[in-house]
């Protein structure tokens, strides 16, 4: 049996754990907190933000389980340091889009992903009047790294076949599939108890 993977084959945990060790958290980190980088915790960006716990990144990105040539939207970027472990994982063939409202980190975080070689995935101002990027749908995976209080149809609607967004809601992580046959077309999975900053949604 080939070792090689053909794209779109799963990737797996080891996978993440290699985009991870890709993209060092420490680049991505104000200069104030880098020496905290391998702390497994949320870590201070500013405005209200933070870059998080590195177990919970990799226990989502396993959850969204991306593949070579995914077309993907990172909502609530930051730092920009999700934006290039999914650029890792989609590969040159796949596109990564990260939103982020605070234009200080919209300018930290496109800066950041400017240097980590990945030059498929890009960061740019979200719009406050809506969710996501409609006008760019649809996406084959949707990361929201914060909290939503109920579940944001938004995001959904801009899901393709298949697709599968990751999203924390109201404590829960929830992991939604569309599937056509399913009652209200998507399949919602809960995975644990979690603590986000809250996603602003206008």
């Amino acid at each position: 049996m080939s070792g090689e993977r053909a794209v779109g084959d799963p990737l797996g945990p080891a996978a993440v754990r290699d985009a991870m060790a890709a993209q060092p958290r420490a680049g991505f980190l104000p200069r104030a907190v880098r020496q905290r980088a391998g702390f497994d915790g949320p870590l201070d960006i500013g405005h209200g933000q933070t870059n998080s716990q590195p177990r919970t990144v990799a226990a989502m990105l396993e959850l969204l389980d991306v593949r070579p040539g995914h077309r993907v939207l990172d909502v609530g970027s930051g730092s920009g340091w999700t934006t290039a472990i999914l650029a890792q994982l989609v590969g040159p063939a796949g596109s990564v889009l990260g939103l982020e409202l605070v234009a200080d980190l919209v300018e930290q975080g496109a800066s950041n992903v400017a240097r980590a070689g990945v030059p498929w995935a890009r960061i740019r101002a979200a719009d406050p009047s809506r969710l996501g990027a409609p006008d760019e749908a649809p996406f084959d995976r949707i990361l929201v790294s914060a909290m939503a209080d109920t579940m944001p149809r938004e995001l959904e609607d801009q899901l393709a076949a298949d697709g599968i967004l990751v999203v924390p809601v109201a404590g829960w992580m929830l992991r939604v599939r569309r599937d056509a046959a399913a009652p209200g077309g998507v399949v919602v999975t809960s995975h644990g108890a979690y603590r986000f900053v809250p996603l602003v949604t206008h």
